[in-house]
């Protein structure tokens, strides 16, 4: 017998978390009030790359206030390796020992009474150096005689991978091959909140850290092993997080140094990350170069794939370095693909380090696949359209393993393109542009389509925690293993909750992001948490909801197939009287006298959901800009977005991870690029010289979606969080390009800024 009610679950549902968010009661790290609070501030190096001829901290331990400042010859710190994988030669000194890699390298750090004492004090340390020649190029990093930040590399590559390498050339036989050469450039997470952490000693010699994170149980875990401490002694907490997008995954020095010294002075501190120090110390994404040939045959159809990769890994390679392998991963995409052969090599730049930001590896291989396309299309004379649908992989081929190594669950890419064209009007569309260019009008049309595929929970991110249990006041406590930061996670694990045990939402309390509460977990990032931590709250809901209705049969002398939830508890099929609440439930389990034989006390259940691999989300994007080609400036009119996330469980949550999203990956294409100059130097160092969008310069995004349930989870849910992201940058530079290719302008890598777009103009005038 089912129960007889409505699901919750595919509504649209308000955010749980957003009146104490708008109203201010929510605190953020730098928020919370300490006795005795010390404050950290670091001094950073001026240049890129020099040996450290010595450090002068006298003038800044004479400044009132001032409680003590160390250089790494003062404070003994292991180095800090921040991918495993790597070399350790590729450790941070968390202070600077000998030499400095990058501008913003920690000299030396000062901790004061007060934050204007130990940043006075930080601007009165004086470094002597050697300069050395510096490097930001990630392609000019590789090359023979290049500057080397790791002498005992011997070279600046720290990674490298590939497939079909020894398989020959993958385009043999194709009657066209399309080429292209993309920038993926380099991108500043720029989240609301900066970085920091508050480190607070114990009795005892124990810790508690509170720090803005994506991901504390990790970070306890690295954290711990820096500090030569027990994880049992650390405890590592977020409290409300002001986004995240990656950067904010895992531990940073400046958390190390912090620390250690709460601990050696036996005084609480805190570091709140100036948003100066943010552009040149929170991990940046991005940063690959990209060459792609893909063959053809002369009606359309895909002969095969070449792509090479030159990631830029920054001073102190971490895991983006290591980025290039979900590139690979994703590198056939939505396409039927018969041959790739794919190399992609990681340097060690002057640089600020990369690392996982909002896609991570995957929009780099949609960017280079869809502009491969759009070439094609242009050299072939076909339709953008056309020639993607001719090479889409078959609905009928799921389940797939592709040659890039991705397990695909399931899609219907046409299905999404061919919503996305309708809701686009493209007819209409291509008959405006082709109007314009008869008028030979200043202001041209472009229309932009791109097809995406990604894999959320990648990399074995496909299993989490969670624990679900009932109290005898009938309210619910449910703990998890991800850390929200903005996505809506307390409001989706309650509503699933709800549906599955009746119980109102606002009686559910969900505990997140504390190793005090939470024993193990991944934290949230590969938008997993859905599918792994919804799906393990929901296995725990159902397992605690089949013993109640197992003690409630045995108490209302029923059946257990006629037991059913209710009002605030469970009753039998057709007789609502005949009922206990969640409370008496709960009493009567904890109660010897009341159990059946052998059923455990308690209604609570925590497990580890496993759901065997990735998922594959999908869609497709229409954008539509206008080009000003007296000018070069562009305005994105339109952005026609199709997500398939599988199952929807809440499409208010949905839609706002979309225009996310789209947000992010519009900024990659129109605005946003970090960049240095030849010795090193960034020139985007602030938010006067990094442009980053409002919501004037963007239109209102049109979001819509398919289902394709996934098999790998219970909910049959896909993640949502970076698909706009992914899908947005490529159809937004295709539109760009397509605005102006009846000019003879062939490629424009991003940002399409007025003036890179004008310069393309004028290029293809002159040749």
């Amino acid at each position: 017998m089912t129960d007889v009610k409505g699901s919750i679950l595919g509504n649209a549902v308000l955010r749980r978390e957003d009146p104490t968010l708008l109203t201010g009661e929510d605190k953020y790290f730098d928020d919370m009030e300490i006795d005795g609070l010390g404050y950290v501030y670091f001094a950073r190096s001026p240049v890129a790359h020099a040996n450290i001829l010595s450090i002068d901290t006298s003038e800044a331990k004479e400044v009132t206030g001032v409680v003590g400042v160390w250089t790494a010859d003062d404070l003994e710190l292991s180095p800090y390796l921040a991918f495993p994988l790597f070399p350790p030669h590729f450790a941070r000194p968390p202070l600077a020992k000998g030499k400095v890699r990058l501008v913003g390298d920690i000299i030396a750090v000062v901790v004061a009474d007060s934050f204007a004492a130990a940043a006075d004090a930080a601007s009165m340390i004086w470094m002597d150096y050697d300069p050395l020649p510096a490097v930001t190029d990630p392609e000019k990093a590789l090359e023979e005689g290049a500057p080397v930040l790791f002498d005992e590399n011997g070279s600046n590559l720290c990674f490298e991978t590939g497939i079909g390498l020894e398989d020959g050339d993958p385009n043999e036989g194709a009657d066209h091959i399309a080429k292209v050469r993309i920038v993926s450039q380099r991108l500043a997470g720029v989240p609301l909140e900066s970085n920091g952490i508050i480190a607070i000693p114990e009795e005892g010699g124990s810790l508690t850290t509170w720090i803005p994170s994506q991901n504390p149980i990790a970070v306890r875990e690295a954290l711990a092993a820096q500090l030569g401490m027990e994880q049992s002694d650390l405890r590592v907490a977020a409290p409300t997080v002001g986004g995240g997008f990656g950067p904010k995954g895992g531990v940073y020095v400046e958390h190390v140094i912090t620390a250690e010294l709460a601990r050696q002075l036996a005084k609480p501190l805190k570091w709140t990350e100036l948003r100066s120090e943010n552009m040149l110390s929170l991990a940046q994404g991005r940063g690959m170069t990209m060459y792609g040939e893909m063959g053809f045959s002369s009606d359309g159809k895909i002969v095969g794939l070449d792509a090479k990769v030159v990631a830029d890994a920054g001073a102190y390679p971490a895991i983006g370095g290591f980025l290039t392998v979900f590139t690979q991963t994703m590198i056939q995409g939505v396409y039927d693909i018969p041959k790739i052969r794919y190399h992609a090599r990681s340097a060690a730049t002057n640089t600020t380090h990369t690392a996982a930001y909002r896609g991570a590896g995957r929009p780099e291989a949609t960017q280079l696949l869809e502009r491969l396309i759009d070439v094609a299309a242009d050299e072939l004379q076909m339709d953008p359209a056309e020639i993607r649908l001719k090479n889409f992989i078959s609905e009928d081929a799921f389940p797939i393993t592709t040659l890039g190594g991705a397990n695909y669950d399931s899609g219907d890419y046409a299905l999404a393109l061919n919503k996305a064209l309708e809701e686009a009007n493209y007819e209409s569309l291509l008959s405006d542009q082709q109007i314009r260019r008869q008028e030979n009008s200043t202001k041209q049309l472009g229309i932009g389509i791109s097809a995406y595929v990604e894999v959320t929970a990648p990399a074995g991110l496909h299993s989490e925690y969670g624990a679900v249990e009932i109290h005898d006041d009938g309210t619910v406590t449910a703990r998890v293993g991800t850390s929200a930061h903005g996505q809506g996670h307390i409001t989706a694990f309650s509503m699933i909750i709800s549906d599955l045990l009746g119980i109102d939402m606002e009686k559910v309390t969900i505990l997140q992001s504390d190793t005090d509460e939470i024993p193990r977990g991944q934290g949230t990032m590969g938008s997993r948490s859905l599918q792994t931590a919804g799906s393990a709250v929901h296995v725990a809901s159902e397992t605690v909801l089949d013993k109640a209705k197992e003690l409630a049969s045995h108490l209302l002398e029923a059946s257990t197939d006629d037991i059913v939830t209710g009002e605030g508890g469970l009753h039998v099929v057709g007789v609502p009287s005949n009922s206990l609440s969640w409370g008496e439930l709960v009493q009567a389990s904890n109660d010897d006298g009341k159990r059946p034989a052998g059923m455990e006390p308690g209604l609570a259940h925590e497990l580890d959901f496993d759901g065997t691999d990735s998922t594959f989300p999908f869609g497709a994007h229409v954008a539509v800009v206008e080009v000003d080609t007296e000018t070069g400036a562009v305005e994105l009119l339109r952005h026609i977005a199709v997500d398939d996330c599988g199952r929807i469980l809440n499409p208010m949550l949905v839609t706002g991870q979309q225009h996310g999203g789209i947000a992010q990956g519009a900024a990659q294409a129109l605005f946003e690029g970090v960049f240095y100059d030849e010795e090193g130097n960034p020139i985007t160092g602030n938010l006067m010289d990094y442009a980053i969008p409002s919501a004037a310069e963007l239109p209102s995004f049109e979001t819509h979606n398919t289902e394709t349930a996934s098999p790998r989870n219970p909910l049959g849910a896909k993640g949502i969080g970076e698909s706009g992201t992914i899908g947005s940058t490529p159809a937004i530079q295709n539109a760009v390009v397509d605005a102006v290719a009846h000019m003879g302008v062939k490629h424009i890598d991003m940002p399409l800024t007025s003036v890179n777009v004008w310069n393309a103009i004028c290029e293809s005038q002159d040749n």
